[in-house]
């Protein structure tokens, strides 16, 4: 198999295809000197960031779920990892990482248009080739599928085209439901599974004896809170034999979602807004003083000055003509001084020519800073008594999915973005969502966003250090607050989830990789499975698959109760052969080798699953590294 990327994803990609599925993989990434991907080393920005709140921080026990990975920058013990280094994957690229003998290609360029180039030239050279693409545009995305299958049932015989499938998947979209399920409660880790909306919630621990008078099922035991057990992380699909409330382990349970209807106080948030809304006409005019218009106004300012004071002493007329005089020179609209001394005649010259150079980046100036006026006043503004909305940080291509969702689930939202221009502003514009369009780490931004007054900080911009600075600075504004950040490095991740942790007991902190949470997804693609959904448990991920029955002895001819493998997998629900619903969960129903079963597994266990056989435990499911 064959993976091409230029950040973190290809990498994690490549360490799942290696250690959990066994598979020899090929990663092509540019240069050393060109790669575009963050390194792994923690930036001295961040790091000192973190230091200002490490040396006061005291080992209290803690209610949160999250701590980090264990790292997984060493390589897993599975196929090995033959890495090619290119520019760009063209066809020379192509034949060296062998993609003509190869089974599954996976395209995870961070740009489209560098993935449709690659998709197409593999497709050329390897009619028979599976592909995964990564894609932002999801319309695209849809064409491009089309197109790639009909070249190849074009190109390849009916045995080989069954398997030649192209799958266009989106990090954007496999990540947001993930972020979102954990910024907001109540509404946590919903997953569709063949029509069938399933949700991860999670509960109190359990005493002991105790059992759930729902009957539902413990899907993972979360990091005890005892301060002598830091080292100790979740348990996935843990025995029902194991006591639930050793260590006040709080529990991840899964439940069938039978009504998904906004809830109704969020009609009454969205009626109190539009009242708010009418007494906030205060329209945004430092927008339109743009920092050119400034210094423009105060170049012609000092041109004035100059020029009367000049005029003054040359004509020795009063100070207040002198400047009639020499803004109707600067102007050209003033009768040419023929007759008048030479001084005057020089004055007029020099005013004419300062005009010439001024004016127009005036005018530029002028027109600059009402299209900002403009867009500033299109945007709303956080409405007086706006509280419990959740703060989002970064309106890139994860925090545009992120807004999306934000809203189809009618959370009240303020969106925060440095650049006005960037992707999701005019997705905040068109669905009215409040805007503050500033630099985060410059004093008075996150104020502007009512921070103190929010219930969520989703901290979603792709530079460590700037996610990381907007939640200290929040919690130091409300101490209590719960934050999400988005983290790349596992062990930086695993320090200041800790440390944030310690500090703020009391308040719920998250780490997530956008990588890790999207990365299962591809692999399965790769191996001709479709991961329905991942449910995060803290720095680890439990993957839901639908798998046939006969295709692994530990299904077929076994009830759902009993095909269940603690660490590995356990069979929840059977997904329709034709069109409908997913079956509800019934404990008792004989697995048949055509049903089509929806397991919760860990990444070992659906490896398992897939391949019929065991596969070597690997390194980062053992550490929940992600």
């Amino acid at each position: 198999m064959v993976v091409c990327g230029d950040d973190g994803l290809a990498h994690r990609l490549a360490a799942e295809l290696s250690g959990v599925y066994g598979e020899h993989v090929t990663l092509v990434v540019p240069p050393a000197h060109d790669r575009r991907h963050r390194p792994a080393a923690v930036p001295g920005r961040a790091a000192a960031l973190l230091g200002r709140v490490t040396g006061a921080v005291g080992r209290a026990a803690g209610v949160n779920g999250g701590a980090g990975a264990a790292p997984v920058n060493g390589g897993p013990p599975g196929g090995p990892v033959r890495v090619v280094e290119a520019a760009e994957p063209d066809d020379e690229t192509f034949a060296e990482a062998g993609v003509g003998r190869a089974t599954a290609l996976a395209l995870v360029y961070d740009d489209d248009e560098t993935n449709i180039h690659a998709a197409l030239r593999a497709r050329r050279a390897n009619p028979r080739l599976r592909l995964v693409i990564r894609m932002y545009n999801r319309r695209l995305g849809q064409h491009l599928e089309a197109l790639l299958d009909q070249a190849a049932r074009t190109g390849a015989d009916g045995a080989s085209a069954a398997e030649a499938t192209t799958t266009v998947l989106s990090d954007a979209d496999g990540a947001a439901p993930a972020l979102v399920a954990t910024a907001v409660s109540g509404h946590n880790r919903v997953i569709e599974a063949g029509g069938l909306l399933l949700r991860a919630v999670e509960r109190p621990p359990l005493a002991q004896g105790e059992r759930d008078p729902d009957g539902a099922r413990t899907l993972a035991l979360l990091s005890p809170v005892r301060p002598d057990a830091d080292g100790d992380g979740p348990v996935m699909l843990p025995d029902e034999a194991v006591p639930t409330g050793t260590g006040g382990r709080g529990r991840i349970v899964l439940e069938t979602v039978r009504y998904a209807g906004a809830p109704q106080h969020a009609s009454r948030l969205t009626r109190l807004a539009r009242l708010v809304r009418l007494a906030d006409r205060s329209l945004p005019l430092g927008s339109f003083f743009s920092r050119r218009l400034r210094w423009a106004l105060a170049g012609l300012v000092a041109a004035v000055c100059g020029l009367a004071v000049a005029s003054w002493l040359v004509t020795d007329t009063n100070p207040a003509h002198a400047v009639y005089l020499s803004l109707l020179d600067l102007f050209a609209i003033n009768n040419p001084a023929i007759g008048e001394p030479l001084g005057r005649q020089l004055l007029q010259l020099l005013s004419g020519l300062l005009g010439l150079l001024l004016l127009p980046l005036l005018v530029a100036a002028a027109l600059e800073g009402l299209g900002t006026f403009r867009s500033a006043s299109v945007l709303r503004r956080p409405p007086r008594g706006l509280c419990g909305h959740v703060v989002l940080l970064g309106l890139g291509k994860i925090g545009t999915r992120v807004l999306a969702r934000l809203r189809e689930l009618d959370i009240p939202v303020v969106c925060v973005e440095r650049d006005p221009q960037a992707r999701g502003v005019a997705l905040a514009r068109s669905l009215r969502v409040p805007t503050v369009i500033g630099d985060v780490t410059e004093e008075g931004v996150l104020e502007s966003a009512r921070i103190g007054d929010s219930r969520t900080l989703l901290a979603l911009t792709s530079s460590d250090t700037t996610n990381l600075e907007a939640v200290l600075y929040a919690r130091a504004v409300k101490p209590d607050l719960g934050v999400v950040m988005r983290l790349y490095e596992d062990r930086f991740a695993k320090a200041v989830y800790r440390t944030l942790r310690d500090s703020h007991p009391q308040a719920r902190t998250r780490s997530r990789s956008v990588s890790s949470l999207v990365a299962p997804s591809f692999a399965g693609a790769m191996i001709g499975r479709q991961i329905l959904g991942a449910v995060p448990v803290e720095r680890k991920v439990l993957l839901l698959a639908a798998v046939e029955a006969g295709s692994h002895p530990g299904l077929a001819g076994r009830t759902l109760d009993e095909a269940f493998r603690p660490g590995l997998w356990r069979a929840l629900a059977l997904t329709p052969q034709g069109p409908g619903p997913a079956a509800e969960p019934d404990p008792g129903h004989v697995l048949r080798p055509d049903d089509r079963v929806v397991v919760a597994a860990t990444r070992q266990g659906l490896a398992e699953l897939l391949r019929r056989r065991p596969v070597p435990r690997s390194r980062s499911d053992a550490g929940g590294g992600l």
